[in-house]
C-alpha cells in the first residue's frame, strides 16, 4: 500500500511538470484503477506527454473545423452563443417595448387633444360694421355694394380691412397657387366661388370608381385662406364693371331665388377654369363630364347600377351587354385614366362579387379623334398605352368622329382608304365626353366686354399675366380661363420704335439684336424660336441690303408667332401662374411706397418688380391600369407597378393639405386589403 502510495505521488509530481491539465486527467484515470481489483500499471513519461500532445491536437482540429464551418450549430453550452442570445433578447425586448411605449403615447397625445377640442366658447358684443348689415348700392346696375364684411372690425380683420382689396375669382388650382404664395397682412382678400372647397382633380378619375374617397380629394376653401384672415363669398361671378372696379356676383338665398350684388376691388384675378367643349355634337345632354366631384359620384352610381341591373335575372343577354358597355369619347390624360379606372374596378372587385357573366360581358371603348391617345405627350408613351390597352382588351378606335350620342347608343364616323365615311354604332348605357375646353361663361362675358379679345378657348393675357385690352394693373387671368400671347406681330411698331435708333424706319443687325432680347422680355415663349439670332436676319433680308424693313419684319415675326406652342391646360400651369403672381404681389406690397416715391404705378408696376412668368414643365404623367407613364421632356418612363407606385408618390406630395394625404394614403391601404367600396349612395 505504501509503495502504491509512493508512486501515485511521484507520478502526480510528474504529470505537474509536464502539463497541468494532463495531470489532472490522469490521476482520476489511475484512481479509477486503483479502486479496481485490476492490477495497476503506471504510464511513463514519455507516454503521458505523447498523450498530451495528441489531445491538444485533437482538441485544435475541432475548434478549426467549427470555425470553417459556420453554418453548422454551436453547441449550447458556449459562451458566445449564449451571449449572443441574451444580446439579441435583451434587444429585442427594448425594441417591443419602445414601441409600445411610442403608440401609448401617441395614442394618449390623440385622445388628450381630442378631449380638449371639447370646449365652449362664449362670444359676447361682436362688433359688426353698419355696412356689413346694410350695403350701400351703386354701380350700373343699382346693386348693393359690399364694402364691408362681417369679421372687418375682429382684431384680425380690423387693420386689413385698409389694405388693397385682392379679389380671385375661383378656388382651383390657381387660387390656391395664389392663396399658398401670399404674405399675411398685404392684402385684404376675398375668393369668389360656386364651391366651398378645392379638389385635387387629376385623381378624379379614381374617385369615379371607388379606388379614393372624395373626401380625400378636397380641401375647404376656409382653411386655406384662414392663414391669410381672408373672406370666402359662396356664389358665382357673372359680370365685371372695370370702369368702376366692380364684381357683379350672383348668390342663391334660402328660398332659392338669385341674388345680385357687387364687390369692389383693387386688384382682381380670374381663376374660374373651363367648361368641356361641345364641338357641335347633340345630345350631349346623355353624357357625364369629369371636371367636379359631383361628376365622380355621378358616374359611379352608374357604373354600379349598371351593374347591378346586369346582375338581375330578368336582364336578357342583349341589355346585358348593353349595361356594360362603357363608351370614353377623348384620348387625352382624363379618358385614358377613367378607361384605365373602369378596367381594374372590374378586374379587381367586379370579378370576385358579381356572376362572373359580368365581368365577361364588360366591354370599354375609346373614341379618339386622332391617330393615337395621349397625342400630346411622346410618340414612344402613345405607343406603350396603346399596347397596354390592346392587351388589356380595351377597344381603341381612333381617327373617329362622334357623330351623335342618343340614350342607349353612340354614333361615330371614320373614314376608309378612299375616303368615303363609313358610321358605326355603339350600344352603352355609359358615355364620358371628355374632347377638349372650351371658355367659362364668365371669361366669355369678359372676352366680350374687350374687343381686342379673339381666342375662342380662353382670355389672353400678356407675358405678366395681365388681362389684354384691361386696365394694366388691375385685372390678371391665370389656369385654364387664360391663355399667353403668342402673337409678335401685335407689337411690331413698339419694337421698332425702341429699337430703330436711327429712325430710318429699317432694322439693321445691331438693331435686329436689341429687338431680340425685347421679344423674349414680352414673349418669353418665342426663346426657342430666336436662338439663330444672325441666320433669322439672313434669312429674312431678301433684298440682301443688311436691312429688315417692316415688311421683312412682319413675315419674320409672323412665321415666329405661328411656330409658339400655347401653354397646356394642366393642373401644373395653373399652378405655377398662380404661385408667380402670389410672389408678385408680394413684392408690390413691399414695394409699394417706393414705387409711389418714384412716381411707378399702373401699367408699369408689374415690370418694375418682377421679370415675366415663364412655364417649367415638370413632366407630364398618366395612369394606364396598375401601370403608369411619365412624358419628362426629353425622357420618358414607362412601366407596370413600380411606374404606378411613383405615380401615386407625385400625386401624394402635391396634396393641398397634411390632412388630405394622410386620407388619401389610407384609401390606398383599404383598397389595397379590403377593395373597393361597392355600396351605392
Amino acid at each position: 500500500m505504501l509503495t502504491a502510495r509512493f508512486a501515485r505521488q511521484a507520478c502526480l509530481a510528474n504529470l505537474r511538470v509536464q502539463s497541468m491539465p494532463l495531470a489532472v486527467t490522469t490521476p482520476r484515470l489511475q484512481l479509477r484503477g486503483f479502486h479496481s481489483r485490476s492490477p495497476i500499471s503506471f504510464p511513463k513519461p514519455s507516454e503521458i506527454t505523447l498523450k498530451h500532445h495528441a489531445t491538444r491536437t485533437f482538441a485544435t482540429s475541432q475548434r478549426r473545423k467549427a470555425e470553417a464551418e459556420p453554418g453548422e450549430s454551436k453547441s449550447s453550452s458556449s459562451p458566445g452563443v449564449w451571449s449572443r442570445l441574451v444580446t439579441f433578447t435583451k434587444y429585442s425586448f427594448l425594441l417591443v417595448g419602445s414601441t409600445l411605449v411610442g403608440v401609448t403615447v401617441l395614442t394618449t397625445g390623440i385622445f388628450l387633444h381630442d378631449a380638449f377640442t371639447y370646449n365652449e366658447m362664449h362670444i359676447d358684443g361682436v362688433p359688426v360694421a353698419p355696412l356689413a348689415l346694410q350695403p350701400e348700392r351703386g354701380g350700373p346696375k343699382n346693386l348693393p355694394v359690399t364694402r364691408a364684411y362681417l369679421s372687418d372690425l375682429e382684431s384680425d380683420q380690423e387693420e386689413l380691412s385698409s389694405k388693397p382689396h385682392l379679389v380671385i375669382v375661383g378656388g382651383g388650382w390657381g387660387a390656391v397657387g395664389i392663396l399658398d404664395s401670399l404674405d399675411p397682412g398685404d392684402y385684404h382678400v376675398t375668393v369668389v366661388s360656386p364651391e366651398t372647397f378645392n379638389t385635387f382633380t387629376p385623381l378624379l378619375p379614381s374617385a369615379a370608381v371607388g379606388t379614393v374617397s372624395v373626401r380625400s380629394l378636397i380641401e375647404p376653401l376656409r382653411k386655406i385662406i384662414a392663414r391669410l384672415h381672408g373672406h370666402l363669398i359662396n356664389a358665382k361671378a357673372v359680370d365685371l364693371v372695370m370702369s368702376e372696379r366692380l364684381l357683379e356676383v350672383e348668390s342663391t338665398n334660402a328660398q332659392g331665388h338669385h341674388e345680385h350684388f357687387y364687390i369692389p376691388y383693387d386688384k382682381l384675378v380670374i381663376a374660374v377654369g373651363s367648361v368641356s367643349a361641345t364641338k357641335g355634337v347633340q345630345g350631349l345632354q346623355h353624357c357625364f363630364q369629369l371636371k367636379t366631384v359631383g361628376d365622380a359620384q355621378h358616374i359611379r352610381q352608374r357604373i354600379l347600377d349598371n351593374f347591378e341591373l346586369a346582375s338581375l335575372p330578368t336582364t336578357s343577354p342583349e341589355e346585358r351587354k348593353r349595361l356594360l358597355s362603357f363608351v370614353v369619347c377623348g384620348g387625352g390624360p382624363t379618358g385614358v385614366e377613367t378607361a384605365a379606372e373602369i378596367y381594374d374596378f372590374c378586374q379587381e372587385d367586379i370579378i370576385n362579387y358579381y356572376p362572373k357573366v359580368c365581368r365577361n360581358e364588360v366591354s370599354i371603348h375609346v373614341i379618339q379623334g386622332r391617330e393615337h391617345i395621349l397625342n400630346t405627350y411622346s410618340e414612344a408613351i402613345s405607343r406603350y398605352a396603346e399596347q397596354k390597352f390592346e392587351r388589356d382588351g380595351v377597344d381603341l378606335i381612333t381617327s373617329a368622329r362622334v357623330q351623335e350620342v342618343y340614350p342607349d347608343h353612340v354614333v361615330y364616323t371614320t373614314k376608309n382608304k378612299d375616303g368615303t365615311v363609313e358610321s358605326h354604332e355603339i350600344p352603352t348605357n355609359f358615355v364620358l365626353w371628355s374632347t377638349g375646353i372650351a371658355m367659362n361663361p364668365f371669361v366669355q362675358r369678359v372676352s366680350d366686354l374687350l374687343p381686342n379679345q379673339v381666342h375662342k378657348k380662353a382670355i389672353e393675357v400678356d407675358a405678366h399675366l395681365r388681362v389684354k385690352g384691361s386696365p394694366l394693373g388691375d385685372v390678371y387671368a391665370v389656369g385654364d380661363a387664360s391663355t399667353l400671347e403668342t402673337s409678335i406681330v401685335a407689337h411690331l411698331l413698339d419694337l421698332v420704335d425702341e429699337a430703330d435708333k436711327n429712325k430710318d424706319g429699317k432694322i439693321d443687325f445691331d438693331e435686329w439684336e436689341i429687338m431680340v432680347k425685347r421679344i423674349k422680355q414680352k414673349i418669353p415663349m418665342a426663346e426657342s424660336q430666336l436662338e439663330q439670332v444672325k441666320e433669322l436676319f439672313e434669312l429674312y433680308d431678301s433684298d440682301a441690303d443688311n436691312s429688315l424693313s417692316l415688311n421683312e419684319l412682319a413675315v419674320l415675326l409672323q412665321e415666329i408667332g405661328n411656330k409658339i406652342t400655347a401653354l397646356p391646360a394642366t393642373a401644373q400651369v395653373a399652378s405655377q401662374q398662380g404661385k408667380y403672381l402670389g410672389k408678385k404681389f408680394n413684392k408690390l406690397a413691399k414695394q409699394r411706397d417706393t414705387l409711389a416715391a418714384n412716381g411707378i404705378s399702373g401699367p408699369g408696376e408689374d415690370e418694375a418688380v418682377s421679370r415675366a412668368f415663364r412655364y417649367f414643365h415638370l413632366g407630364s404623367l398618366a395612369y394606364i391600369g396598375n401601370a403608369a407613364v411619365f412624358d419628362l421632356g426629353r425622357m420618358s418612363f414607362m412601366g407596370g407597378l413600380a411606374a404606378m407606385y411613383a405615380w401615386r408618390s407625385v400625386y401624394w406630395s402635391e396634396q393641398v393639405s397634411s390632412r388630405t394625404r394622410a386620407l388619401l394614403m389610407i384609401d390606398w391601404i383599404v383598397r389595397g386589403v379590403w377593395g373597393r367600396d361597392l355600396s351605392r349612395l
